[in-house]
């Protein structure tokens, strides 16, 4: 199997710009898979539309939900909320044959293979603390006062969870069963539209946004699963990073307001071979 593993991710589709770029997105042969870390919209036709696009080209796709997919926003014709629309989420990507963390974990034999290639959806609890803070009322008071504040305190619902941080400690719980049943002696893919270590979140411009980016929870699940490449993204600083040896690819493509200014808009990951 002579492919690529490529990811990208907050491809933000309602964005005429993304929207044209992600339509130019190409494989290299047909053997290419592509890994969708989270955030390709936030209406339910748009998703669809993007995943369905891409899924033509490439030979397999792989999805994470973003927070922006499990927003409910009032323009959206689909209002289901927290976990129901997560699971619709899940139902649309079957029905395009795309995978998702709740299917079984595909394994790439093509070049730096074989991998597990484990797509997860954490969410975050708010324990990347803002500097000087020590617990979540801290942190979100520091960023109230300070005027940053995550979109989702009003657009990501946890229902039937009472909180995010409820729904995040079940993820958690059950992917941790999920992945110490994946097929031994393998090593991992890790893909996560969260960051799973508090490291890139040292680069934000505005710190108190960290709280909404992870949980301190998996700080050591590169090493715990054997990951050759942890991927993901919602920090919209695309880069490449190491942490124990471990290769960690913050992979999204951005708003235009960011992109713009680089030159043009980044293409796709290489993930494997590495």
């Amino acid at each position: 199997m002579p492919g690529t593993l490529f990811a990208v991710s907050d491809v933000h589709v309602a964005y005429a710009e993304n929207r044209e770029h992600v339509e130019s997105l190409r494989p290299e042969s047909a053997e290419d898979w592509l890994i969708v870390a989270g955030d390709v919209a936030e209406r339910f036709t748009d998703v669809a539309r993007a995943l369905h696009s891409l899924r033509s080209r490439f030979e397999k796709v792989i999805w994470v939900p973003g927070n922006h997919e499990l927003w409910t926003p009032k323009t959206d014709p689909v209002q289901s909320r927290g976990v129901e629309r997560y699971n619709q989420l899940v139902e649309l990507c079957r029905k395009l044959d795309v995978l998702t963390p709740e299917d079984p974990y595909a394994v790439w034999d093509g070049e730096g293979g074989p991998v597990v290639v484990a797509p997860l959806f954490l969410l975050y609890d708010y324990s990347f603390h803002p500097p000087g803070t020590r617990t979540k009322e801290a942190g979100l008071a520091y960023a109230y006062e300070t005027g940053v504040v995550c979109a989702d305190e009003a657009l990501l619902h946890p229902d039937p969870y009472a909180t995010r941080e409820e729904w995040c400690a079940a993820r958690i719980e059950e992917t941790e069963r999920r992945l110490a049943e994946r097929p031994e002696g393998l090593p991992t893919v890790l893909v996560n539209h969260f960051p799973l270590t508090r490291e890139p979140t040292r680069k934000l411009r505005y710190p108190e946004f960290a709280q909404w980016c992870g949980t301190t929870r998996t700080a050591d699940w590169h090493l715990r699963y054997a990951a050759k490449a942890v991927v993901y993204g919602h920090l919209h600083i695309p880069r490449t990073t190491w942490e124990d040896g471990v290769r960690f690819e913050e992979v999204s493509l951005g708003y235009p307001r960011e992109w713009q200014p680089r030159g043009g808009p980044s293409g796709l990951r290489r993930i494997l071979p590495g």
